[in-house]
């Protein structure tokens, strides 16, 4: 019987270096560790303020898409979409010369981390928060998918803004849309093989 090996990946969704100059944070999506796997991964990056709380902000920002089509094939290994209130929630692709692909106006230092493992015909996910996130008691075990199969797990969280009126919050909600095994454009438009909510009660 033919050994079973086992393939470990990870990359950082978002990689965040506080800048003391600007009270932003940089974001770095890496590709290189994902080489030779059949993965496809499609970051959604939804931010708002209290504005969007209630109201018919709130309603704008309920109705945001959290999959998209992606872009023509061959797929980018990471399809990066922000949606944020400033542009009334349409979502938009940044072009890698864009700032707002790498920089987001945040206080903190930490990022979202997605693990992978891969193991003949399977693949392992797991999520790692960011420090800020809002507290969880219990967080959910890693994800396996299939070849065909795709993921969807949410993540929101909470910051407070020194900077920006005086210790105003801020809040984002993170849409992972995974897919292993080359999927069709519309996939992430569809419901999910496996979904994890780990939103958080936000106020």
């Amino acid at each position: 019987m033919a050994a079973q090996t086992t393939r470990s990946k990870s990359f950082r969704g978002y990689a965040v270096g506080a800048q003391a100059a600007e009270s932003r944070w940089c974001v770095s999506i890496r590709t290189d560790t994902m080489v030779g796997m059949d993965v496809v991964v499609q970051w959604v990056e939804t931010s708002w303020s209290k504005k969007s709380r209630g109201g018919p902000w709130a309603a704008r920002r309920n109705a945001a898409p959290v999959g998209l089509p992606l872009p023509p094939a061959p797929y980018p290994a990471v399809h990066e979409v922000l949606i944020d209130e400033t542009e009334d929630f349409v979502p938009r692709v940044p072009a890698p010369s864009d700032p707002a692909s790498r920089h987001r106006p945040d206080s903190t230092g930490r990022h979202t981390q997605v693990g992978f493992d891969e193991v003949g015909d399977r693949l392992r996910v797991t999520v790692n928060l960011q420090s800020s996130a809002v507290p969880r008691v219990w967080r959910p075990p890693a994800v396996w998918l299939d070849r065909g199969q795709w993921l969807r797990w949410q993540v929101n969280y909470r910051f407070a803004f020194g900077g920006r009126g005086g210790g105003e919050w801020a809040y984002r909600l993170d849409t992972l849309n995974l897919a292993y095994g080359l999927p069709e454009r519309r996939v992430f438009t569809g419901t999910p093989s496996t979904y994890v909510d780990e939103r958080g009660d936000l106020w």
